[in-house]
This record gives structure tokens, C-alpha cells and sequence, in this order.
């Protein structure tokens, strides 16, 4: 089992749930966070100011998933997400040692579906 973590552009979520949609990876949890990278933030106009932001928004995705979804998982990210520019984001993979299914008390691959 891995948990995938996706820090990926705003405007791209659609087509990345849709590609996971297309490899059978139902299970997701999104979250609007903000942060920086190679972009270093950029600059905002507020209240007639100039103003250099230094954290940019960016949506993150969480997917857990049995061994036979890694790289599918992946892939559909990568093909949702990417357009060539800086920015696009990244992906990370941990391992996830134990998973259990809060309702029946299932772990293992059976809790993540």
C-alpha cells in the first residue's frame, strides 16, 4: 500500500479526477493549500499597493492505494496535471504501513477499497 501525495496548479484538478476516474481510482481527498517553489510567489496589486506575494495557490490530492494502483495512479496524475511549465507541481509516494476502515474495522488493502 502507498499514499500519493499531489501538489499540483488549481485549474488542472478537473482533468487530473477525471484521469484517475479512467484508471478506477475513486477514493481521493482534495485540499486548497498554498506554498512556493521554483515560482517564488508572485506580485499582487492590494488596495492600489504593489505587493510581492510569496506563497502561491495550489490544490493538493491525497490517494491511498493497494500495490496494483501505484503506477496507474501516477501516470493519471502526471497526464492530468501536466502542461510543461514550472509549476506544474509534484508527487510524492510513502509507504502506508496499515489502513482501517473506521465503519467495519477492516485493514489492510480490504479498508482502502
Amino acid at each position: 500500500m502507498k499514499y500519493i501525495i499531489a501538489v499540483i496548479q488549481p485549474d488542472r484538478l478537473d482533468e487530473v479526477l477525471k484521469k484517475l476516474e479512467e484508471k478506477e481510482i475513486h477514493l481521493v481527498t482534495v485540499s486548497n493549500v498554498v506554498g512556493r517553489g521554483r515560482q517564488k510567489g508572485v506580485a499582487e496589486v492590494y488596495r492600489g499597493h504593489k505587493e510581492q506575494g510569496s506563497l502561491l495557490r495550489k490544490v493538493k490530492l491525497e490517494i491511498a492505494v493497494n500495490d496494483a494502483f501505484i503506477e496507474p495512479a501516477i501516470k493519471a496524475v502526471i497526464d492530468g496535471a501536466r502542461t510543461g511549465q514550472i509549476g506544474d507541481g509534484k508527487i510524492f509516494v510513502i509507504d502506508l504501513p496499515e489502513c482501517i476502515r473506521i465503519r467495519t474495522g477492516e485493514k489492510g488493502n480490504l479498508a482502502i477499497g
